[in-house]
């Protein structure tokens, strides 16, 4: 669809990171979302190998002002979709003008031939995600056909009190993530999250972008060990956008991950019980990550033991473009 000729789109690259910014600051004052991005996470963003800056990116402008954006990340692997997520947001000062849907349109149409070059022939969905309370965006993905798929759990620790500890379970050693121990933390995320929703394995690329992101903290991620093999793991990333806006140090943790042989034994819940203490002892008075409601491996529950709380529900949203034969 067109949009009015005030506006001027183009595609994202690193100069317009202060806008792209900039944008963001704007939506979390009206949305509320918890949610902070410096330039240096939209950097990485635009650095992930698996974004065509050029193809998969979209900012609208009105002037100097970025009123909105869309960047599509595609996957490494079509297993058995190629499930390629959208992100975007519209500026709270721009919308009702069309801008969101102008983006849903544009991602439609750009994503079909970013799929073919990477997995012709294969069924291709795209993803994206909303605030399960938020009427009005989930109101406009149903209006472009996306269809609320998946219910995640934000989940907080509090850590200005003791949490929980745990024993580290007989036979296992945990140890510190280093540069060194990056395979085998990489065999255990795959290998942990084949049965997840929406998971894929990682390319070796996409893999060494995101233990390379700037706000990988490795002083709080660990990996256990059993015979000398690894059996799980945990990351955790500081976003020091989120300090400097709350004031508060909040460690969130993007990985949690257990192999199949290792499950129910506690190793994840000892590596939570050492991340938690690590973290309180260095000045964080919280800890966040978000869980599939639905995970096959009761990960909510082992979170609760952990002393997290249910505190925010994001839905993902799904919209089939290219069907399975």
């Amino acid at each position: 669809m067109d949009i009015d000729r005030r506006f001027a789109a183009r595609s994202l690259d690193q100069s317009q990171v202060a806008a792209w910014a900039q944008l963001y600051d704007a939506l979390e004052q009206a949305d509320h979302y918890d949610e902070y991005l410096a330039e240096a996470d939209l950097r990485a963003m635009l650095d992930d190998p698996d974004t065509n800056q050029s193809r998969g990116s979209l900012a609208i402008y009105d002037g100097e002002t970025m009123a909105a954006f869309g960047l599509l990340s595609l996957r490494p692997a079509a297993d058995p979709v190629h499930l390629m997520f959208l992100a975007g947001g519209v500026h709270p000062a721009y919308r009702g003008r069309g801008l969101g849907t102008h983006v849903m349109a544009w991602a439609d149409q750009a994503a079909r031939p970013l799929h073919e070059e990477r997995f012709a022939g294969r069924p291709l969905s795209l993803a994206s995600r909303c605030r399960a309370s938020d009427d009005i965006a989930g109101a406009l993905f149903a209006d472009n056909g996306y269809v609320p798929t998946r219910w995640f759990m934000r989940m907080t620790c509090d850590l200005t009190g003791d949490p929980p500890s745990a024993p580290v379970p007989d036979g296992v050693e945990i140890r510190g993530f280093t540069a060194e121990r990056s395979a085998d933390a990489r065999q255990v995320h795959d290998e942990a999250f084949r049965d997840h929703w929406g998971s894929v394995d990682s390319s070796p690329e996409s893999w060494a972008h995101f233990i390379g992101y700037h706000a990988l903290r490795p002083e709080y991620s660990f990996l256990a060990y059993a015979g000398g093999e690894p059996v799980g793991m945990v990351l955790s990333h500081e976003y020091e956008a989120y300090t400097a806006a709350t004031g508060r140090k909040d460690l969130y943790i993007p990985s949690v991950a257990t192999r199949r042989q290792a499950r129910k034994r506690g190793v994840a819940s000892a590596l939570l019980a050492r991340v938690l203490a690590s973290a309180r002892a260095d000045g964080f008075v919280a800890a966040t990550l978000d869980v599939d409601s639905d995970s096959p491996t009761g990960a909510v529950g082992l979170y609760e033991r952990a002393g997290f709380v249910h505190s925010d529900t994001w839905i993902t949203q799904v919209k089939e473009l290219i069907a399975g034969s």
